[in-house]
């Protein structure tokens, strides 16, 4: 513990004290001495209500945690040889959770021996792409990982 203490507050005299007189007035007022900034040199002290400081820190926590935007992500799955009708049905779907603000990751699964047709599961990708352009940007252009072929598209902003 420091021998003296800068103390701060609405209702203290702004100065150099002893702690012990710190803590003492702080006692007198029924409050509590908080330490704000240990590193510095006199320590800074400030004498306020310190489960009432707890509970306003926590509805502030609370407060930036619910304006955070939480980032969803939607799968397509499309086969190397998804014809017109479902690929039609699909590209709806995710033009719809880009209009929602979700991030879309489309991805062509290659099973067995299809493994072959890499270069339709690219084209088909690059295809979404180009007609989602609207609605969104490539985030991570298609990436062959294993039997998967995956790409990521993040919905634009809305001005």
């Amino acid at each position: 513990m420091a021998p003296k203490v800068r103390l701060v507050g609405d209702n203290v005299e702004v100065g150099v004290y002893p702690t012990r007189e710190a803590l003492d007035k702080s006692e007198e007022m029924g409050l509590d001495l908080v330490e704000i900034s240990p590193k510095a040199d006199p320590p800074v002290c400030k004498i306020i209500d310190y489960k009432k400081f707890l509970y306003e820190q926590k509805k502030r926590e609370k407060a930036m945690k619910a304006k955070a935007s939480k980032v969803v992500v939607k799968e397509i799955r499309f086969g190397p040889q998804t014809d017109d009708h479902d690929y039609e049905f699909k590209k709806k779907h995710a033009e719809k959770f880009l209009k929602d603000g979700a991030k879309l990751k489309a991805y062509v699964f290659f099973k067995g021996r299809s493994i072959v047709y890499k270069d339709q599961g690219e084209i088909l990708l690059l295809r979404l792409a180009s007609e989602l352009e609207e609605w969104g940007k490539v985030e991570q252009m298609p990436k062959l990982e294993g039997k998967r072929m995956t790409m990521f598209i993040a919905a634009k902003t809305k001005k």
